[in-house]
């Protein structure tokens, strides 16, 4: 009888165990739900357009705060509303994760340059916002490798827009399509994106109607500014292959604070 008794008591706690375990699991999950909905959402950078300001193989995360909530802030995106709760505009010169307006699921990050009125284009390389060009001033090359990992050397230049926003762009071709473009005229509600990395960018310099084109970003479509850079590996790399960190972690990059 005590036998059976001490069966049951051993049962008794083993199911004690699981269902608190369970529970815990449950609350965990509930909980980075909420954080990855509502507050921080991580990201990674997958191409170079963002150089040399953000790498392929940076880890971030996106306040989701930070530009109130639409429906694309959501898991899975569900059309339960329009437009934004406590939304507020973006700054010029965030960099700004957003989902892709041709087919609304992709995300991409590009910086913010042109608001709802507003006048762009691109002259010899120079970017105009409203027929005043935005101050570029050479700097010292950035140090690049090609896909056969040779060095390189990549002309860099430093703008700044009129609200004091200043940030590192690439530019070797200033004569491209993309470096002299038309006038682009930014309408209600959507905003004018571009790539740090002028030649190896696709943004809002290329419509939507192009099989390959952003276009204009409805506001709607914007997640949130890109915040802090927490980890970051070389480009080959995977961030689950903690074997390798040692070496192929960019340690100097790790919880960088991302202002613009």
């Amino acid at each position: 009888m005590n036998e059976d008794r001490g069966i049951w008591d051993r049962g008794a706690c083993t199911f004690k165990f699981l269902f608190s375990f369970l529970l815990f699991l449950l609350q965990a999950f509930l909980l980075a739900g909420f954080v990855r909905t509502f507050i921080y959402q991580p990201f990674n950078i997958p191409s170079s357009s963002m150089k040399p300001n953000l790498l392929i193989g940076d880890y971030l995360f996106v306040s989701k705060y930070s530009y109130g909530y639409s429906h694309y802030s959501l898991p899975f995106s569900p059309d339960l509303f329009s437009g934004r709760v406590f939304s507020r505009e973006p700054k010029r010169g965030d960099i700004a994760v957003f989902k892709l307006p041709r087919d609304n699921k992709t995300d991409y990050i590009k910086r913010v340059i042109g608001f709802p009125g507003d006048r762009i284009q691109m002259v010899g390389g120079v970017l105009f916002i409203n027929d005043q060009a935005v101050k570029k001033t050479r700097v010292a090359d950035f140090v690049d490798r090609d896909a056969k990992g040779n060095q390189m050397s990549v002309p860099q230049y430093r703008e700044t827009l009129s609200n004091g926003v200043s940030y590192f762009v690439l530019d070797s071709n200033t004569e491209g399509m993309l470096d002299n473009t038309s006038e682009y005229v930014v309408p209600l509600g959507h905003y004018f994106v571009l790539g740090d990395n002028r030649d190896r960018s696709v943004d809002s310099r290329i419509p939507l109607f192009d099989p390959q084109g952003v276009g204009f970003v409805p506001f709607e479509n914007l997640l949130g500014p890109a915040h802090l850079l927490f980890f970051s590996v070389k480009d080959a790399a995977k961030i689950w292959q903690f074997w390798l960190w040692p070496w192929s972690v960019r340690w100097e990059r790790l919880l960088r604070l991302i202002d613009s």
